[in-house]
């Protein structure tokens, strides 16, 4: 990290600090904010005031079986990533201290400063576009947890992750081949499912010019996530084909279904390419260019448990199950095909003298190129062999962004005061189509089934001040003010299309924060900050037309999520790490979920806004280096919150309930031995407690298909460089087999080999 001129003071974590203090005699305090400078783009502000933690490249590369570049965040202190197979591009959510994972518009995730979130929605759908890094570019991953800073909108509301990756000083060479196995078992499914990865990365600097290319490969076999069921209690009098292999269960609500099968196996490919040039104009001044290509092909496959009395499997029609009749649709059992083509590029011009004035200039853009998915409308397995079908394209899909950044120093580098500002715009565009076709799998598109529309931008300004007015005291106070449109929105159907009418908002979100060095070794710390987080194009657009020509399940006057948040911080210096308490806490006004409002007739279930939602917890975080013995590093996390919905009018069973998607409990560990420079051992543990899915918290039985469960996961890993140039790593996660579930079941018990070689 130091060659990158990253500068990490007293609130950074111990890891961090480790890396950054390396060769330094003795640790120079600073008093509550981290100071970050460099070359790098990157998204940071100079100044931080809140809690940060965060993980280097060497450490993920001795702790983790990092497989994609969100296993990055897997240890850190209340954060999950709802991964649910190697290379999920579309459902690895982020959750936070306040956010569950089925709130996705409520954190931020930069790669060298470029956008990587998905604001065209918020949900297991939209997750970042974690495929853009891959674990073997990333130099480190830092982790801002709330919305103190004003350089950040209301959707830094949870965190702000930012991956900086690898950028050259002399020439290197670097390449990974990886293998993967997990045996699935669950219900009637009885599998064993492989994985491959490979990738080549090259880089050099001469002169002012400096290049890297990162190359990757990833073919995957992810286990089932979806299983069509019926209720004992739907059946009917016998009348159809006996068949037997259905799997009697019981649903969230621990009501009894038969379980018929496993659907949305997926085979992925998965391609990355990302080529990043920068140029030294001056000493001082760098630009930068990246361009990054994601493409993925994946198939999505059933399998029937059902089995007539021949034991051909049975996929629609009518059947018997023990007695009582139940009728499959042509979809119940349903097929995909997807063909994406990503595009990211960025552009920099960055100032970083740390003289009176610096400044930065950037833009990015996130294209959809070509995204495409293919399903049949008619039963298997004769549709596997092509007929009528729907696809569904949002290519022209994306986003863009620009930002202009000043740092002014009025007192020099030692002043006083340092004052960050600057301008944004971040801008983004659906285009979602649906058509029917003659041939799902190679046929063109033909009429429209229905399609969405739509467009958002925000403007924003912002300014902080970080002000230190005595010697053991720091405060860093700022301002945002964001103008958000939304317009070009419409909602179709086959013959129908609505336009729905521009909106224009204004929010002005106050930060403060405020740093004393009560003693050497500690720092107590007390920030507050504003979020809005408007509504995404999606949620204001993506619905439906009922006959009568009315809007159904959507909402363009949906208002923004508005929270307030706070939290008090001690920090204690220990001789080899250091200890940090936080007692955080968020007030939500309304909070945007898909509800059911029930003071209509009928009622309208739809994203809507719930009142209030009130979160407290308290997170304690301990890391240290050589402990007891040299060699063993230590890591671990504890958190508990208490999320509650205290104001809902229009769907009041949900009042007094836990927000979906927040455990009271969390936790981590990581223990890390070296035993040599050439071996090193990990063992490392995560938890989470009971939580719920509803509103209503109607769910009690998490252990179930469509549930959300508690668990306790440990993974393993051994890493030993054979030579100079190549190393070996064996790996298993979740070591001890656990069987848990958020909606889709997570993976089993998966191991991991990789073979390293780094010149």
């Amino acid at each position: 990290m130091k060659k990158f001129g990253i500068t990490l003071l007293a609130a950074a974590s111990p890891a961090v600090l480790a890396q950054a203090l390396d060769g330094v005699q003795s640790p120079v305090k600073e008093i509550g904010t981290v100071t970050i400078t460099g070359s790098r783009p990157t998204s940071l502000p100079t100044q931080i005031p809140t809690t940060i933690e965060g993980i280097t490249k060497a450490e993920i590369a001795r702790t983790i079986n990092a497989t994609d570049s969100e296993d990055a965040l897997k240890y850190l202190p209340s954060l999950l990533v709802r991964k649910r197979y190697i290379g999920d591009y579309n459902h690895a959510v982020l959750s936070t201290r306040a956010s569950g994972t089925g709130n996705s518009a409520r954190s931020m995730v930069y790669a060298d400063g470029i956008l990587l979130s998905n604001y065209l929605g918020n949900g297991a759908t939209f997750a970042p576009r974690w495929g853009m890094v891959t674990p073997e570019e990333i130099e480190r991953v830092d982790v801002l947890y709330g919305p103190f800073s004003a350089a950040y909108g209301g959707n830094s509301v949870g965190a702000v992750v930012d991956y900086v990756t690898r950028m050259p000083t002399k020439f290197e060479a670097h390449a990974k081949f990886g293998f993967t196995h997990q045996h699935f078992d669950l219900y009637g499914t009885h599998d064993r499912y492989q994985g491959r990865q490979a990738s080549i990365s090259l880089g050099d600097r001469a002169g002012r010019w400096s290049w890297f290319i990162d190359v990757n490969r990833s073919d995957n076999e992810g286990q089932p996530l979806t299983f069509p069921t019926r209720y004992l209690s739907a059946g009917a009098a016998p009348g159809g084909v006996p068949v037997t292999g259905a799997v009697l269960g019981q649903d969230r609500t621990n009501r009894a279904w038969y379980l018929l099968g496993a659907g949305t196996q997926y085979d992925t490919v998965q391609d990355h390419v990302k080529a990043k040039l920068a140029y030294d104009i001056t000493p001082t001044l760098r630009a930068s260019y990246t361009l990054g290509i994601w493409q993925n092909a994946s198939e999505g496959r059933p399998t029937s448990y059902l089995r007539d009395s021949a034991g051909r499997p049975v996929y629609s029609g009518r059947v018997d199950i023990n007695g009582a009749l139940y009728t499959l649709g042509a979809t119940d059992f349903n097929a995909s095909n997807e063909d994406l083509r990503h595009l990211m590029h960025g552009l920099s011009v960055k100032s970083h003298g740390k003289g009176v004035f610096d400044w930065e200039l950037a833009a990015s853009l996130y294209d959809y190129d070509d995204d495409t998915l293919r399903a049949p409308a008619t039963a298997l397995p004769a549709a596997l062999d092509g007929g009528a079908g729907r696809i569904v394209d949002m290519s022209g899909t994306g986003w863009n962004t620009f930002a202009a950044k000043g740092i002014w120093r009025p007192d020099g580098v030692a002043g006083a005061h340092i004052v960050e500002f600057g301008y944004q715009r971040e801008a983004y565009q659906l285009a979602s189509i649906e058509r029917a076709s003659s041939n799902w799998i190679s046929g063109l598109p033909g009429a429209r089934n229905q399609a969405f529309s739509g467009r958002t931008a925000t403007q924003s300004l912002w300014a902080q001040d970080t002000w230190r007015f005595a010697p053991a005291w720091k405060t860093v106070l700022g301002v945002r003010v964001e103008r958000w449109r939304a317009k070009d929105g419409r909602t179709s159907n086959a013959t129908t299309t609505i336009a729905h009418g521009g909106r224009d908002d204004t929010h002005v979100s106050p930060k403060a924060a405020l740093a004393w060095q009560a003693a050497p070794s500690w720092v107590l710390k007390a920030s507050v900050g504003r979020a809005v987080r408007m509504p995404t194009v999606s949620e204001l657009y993506q619905g439906g037309i009922s006959g009568s020509g009315t809007l159904v399940n959507n909402d363009p006057n949906l208002q923004p999520e508005r929270s307030w948040t706070g939290e008090l911080s001690a920090e204690r210096q220990l001789e080899k790490g250091t200890l940090r308490l936080t007692a955080f806490g968020e007030r939500t006004s309304d909070a945007l979920y898909s509800q059911t409002n029930v003071l209509v007739t009928p009622n309208v279930t739809n994203v809507q806004n719930v009142g209030r939602i009130e979160t407290k917890g308290l997170e304690a975080a301990y890391s240290a280096v050589d402990v007891a013995v040299d060699g063993l590093d230590l890591q671990s996390s504890v958190t508990w919150t208490d999320s509650e919905i205290t104001r809902n009018d229009r769907f009041p069973a949900s009042v007094g309930k836990w927000q979906p998607r927040i455990p009271r409990w969390r936790a981590t560990g990581v223990a890390s031995y070296r035993t040599s420079e050439k071996l090193a051992f990990t063992l490392a543990a995560r938890y989470s407690g009971k939580q719920f899915s509803t509103l209503d918290n109607s769910d009690p039985n998490g252990f179930a298909y469509q549930g959300a469960s508690r668990y306790f996961t440990a993974d393993a890993r051994v890493t030993w460089k054979l030579a100079k140039q190549w190393s070996v790593a064996l790996g298993v996660d979740n070591l001890n087999n656990y069987q848990y579930w958020n909606f889709h079941p997570y993976s089993q018990r998966t191991y991991v080999l990789e073979a390293r070689y780094d010149m």
